[in-house]
């Protein structure tokens, strides 16, 4: 992976109210930094030594300690009851991702002057959180042992990568959209809101600055790491030379454009001229850039490819964007899941793109041509595509979107890739998600999400819901897969 998602480190700062004892929270505080330490390690975590938090002064030699120690994100971590004020204007002033918990009371024997009463605490916090307009995360049950706020803590991490990472992030995109694609147009207005940079570009301009790489000098570098990478696979080497000037384009380009922003993804163009001006098509190098931790969506997808942004930093690994693309034949659900796997037909469907997914997420690769535009095109300028099914596994299938009115939405559904051979072309894989049927029916028609959806490998779910409220989706916006005993709103109760 490339160094293009930021590396977290949690700030924890201790909070006292005046009236309590401030060795609670010293000594709480003490506990939760060693719980966490034995169980995931120094890494991710600074313990702010300077102060325990009591008042506005404190306040801000707090803020000063973890900025000074490098601190992207933030635990404000209620010892005892807490000063209401000066903890919310900690996170106000904090730059960054801010997290809530709070310390249990430890024994029935020290009720008297042990007590911090934080249960009460977290209330009032939360409520001047929202005087203030504060975003923060709070943990499901944000009160618990030195033990439980270290895990609460943990669970941050990914929520406060993926949080910190969209507000220094630039999409490249070049475009326009191919014809008949309005579904990957939506207003860009979302993607400000979300402190997100983009520099919207033609393909005139991607074409005249692959031109411009003619006989690059590194060409034969990366072509022998193609080679390297498809192995037995490389069935069109003819193409890798043309490929390898491609991905070094791209490469170029993001390090001459990114500016000021630290991370940066690109939602790409890829046919219908793109083939026959290019004399390719560029999915081999897509897959290859988001395998590096840089996305790279098919069909200029700005938003499908802030979700693959989201993913890779939530999941630190690669991703992939598919069509939620064919059903599931029927005798190939009969013959090779019934019986074998706890999921209906309707809970099945065929993930698919024509060549993006990274070949470290395919149980086997070929670079072939793109059989779709194979049928109206001459084949030798459809080469370019890594085609192979997907590997059986955990994923998690979701997107954010703006809608056409500008309201942001996102869906999330974790299911898996079950091991059944797709018999088909391209990255392809059959996935299974509970009650898929309905939420096809009921969350991407009915909110009319586009065809393309990102997947992250593994269960994600948690991480991904909670990163979509920190930046400001409406929980009735976000959908899931709902289970069969409840219904969607829009749901015929017959």
């Amino acid at each position: 992976m490339m160094n293009n998602t930021p590396t977290v480190k949690i700030g924890i700062v201790a909070v006292s109210r005046d009236c309590f004892p401030e060795s609670l929270s010293v000594n709480r505080r003490k506990a939760l930094v060693a719980a966490y330490e034995k169980k995931y390690g120094k890494e991710d975590i600074y313990e702010c030594p300077v102060c325990i938090v009591e008042s506005e002064i404190h306040m801000v030699q707090a803020l000063e300690d973890v900025k000074k120690a490098g601190c992207n994100a933030l635990c404000v971590y209620l010892g005892n009851f807490g000063p209401e004020i000066s903890e919310t204007l900690l996170a106000k002033h904090f730059d960054g991702p801010v997290m809530f918990c709070a310390a249990a009371e430890e024994s029935q024997a020290d009720l008297m002057d042990g007590r911090g009463d934080a249960y009460c605490g977290m209330l009032n916090a939360s409520y001047n959180l929202k005087l203030r307009n504060i975003k923060a995360y709070i943990p499901e049950y944000p009160v618990g042992t030195a033990e439980e706020c270290a895990d609460m803590i943990h669970e941050f991490v990914p929520i406060a990568c993926a949080v910190d990472g969209l507000k220094n992030l630039k999409i490249i995109s070049f475009g326009p959209r191919p014809l008949n694609f309005l579904a990957c147009n939506a207003p860009i207005k979302q993607l400000y809101n979300l402190g997100v940079e983009i520099e919207e570009n033609s393909e005139l301009d991607l074409f005249e600055a692959y031109h411009k790489h003619d006989n690059d000098p590194r060409i034969p570098e990366v072509v022998a790491d193609m080679e390297k990478e498809l192995g037995a696979g490389n069935k069109k080497s003819e193409v890798l030379p043309k490929l390898a000037q491609y991905e070094l384009t791209l490469l170029d380009w993001v390090e001459a454009h990114k500016g000021y922003r630290k991370y940066v993804a690109i939602a790409g163009k890829c046919w219908p001229a793109f083939q026959t001006q290019f004399g390719f098509v560029p999915c081999y190098v897509n897959s290859r850039l988001t395998g590096r931790g840089i996305p790279v969506s098919c069909e200029v997808d700005i938003y499908g490819v802030l979700s693959e942004f989201i993913g890779t930093c939530v999941s630190q690994d690669a991703v992939t964007l598919l069509d939620i693309n064919n059903s599931v034949p029927a005798d190939m659900y009969q013959e090779a899941i019934a019986g074998k796997f706890d999921y209906t037909h309707k809970d099945t469907f065929m993930g698919f793109h024509c060549g993006n997914t990274c070949s470290s997420k395919l149980a086997a690769c070929e670079m072939k041509n793109q059989k779709i535009m194979a049928r109206s095109l001459p084949e030798e300028v459809t080469n370019g595509t890594l085609e192979g099914d997907i590997a059986p596994g955990e994923i998690t299938f979701f997107r954010v979107q703006s809608t056409a009115d500008n309201i942001l939405r996102a869906y999330v559904a974790e299911g898996e890739v079950l091991p059944v051979a797709t018999k088909s072309f391209g990255s392809i894989g059959v996935f299974a998600i509970k009650e898929m049927g309905r939420f096809y029916r009921h969350v991407l028609i009915e909110k009319n999400y586009p065809h393309h959806g990102a997947v992250a490998f593994g269960h994600h779910g948690k991480a991904l819901y909670e990163v979509f409220k920190y930046i400001g989706i409406l929980p009735e916006e976000i959908g899931y897969n709902q289970p069969a005993h409840a219904k969607y709103p829009t749901e015929n109760p017959f």
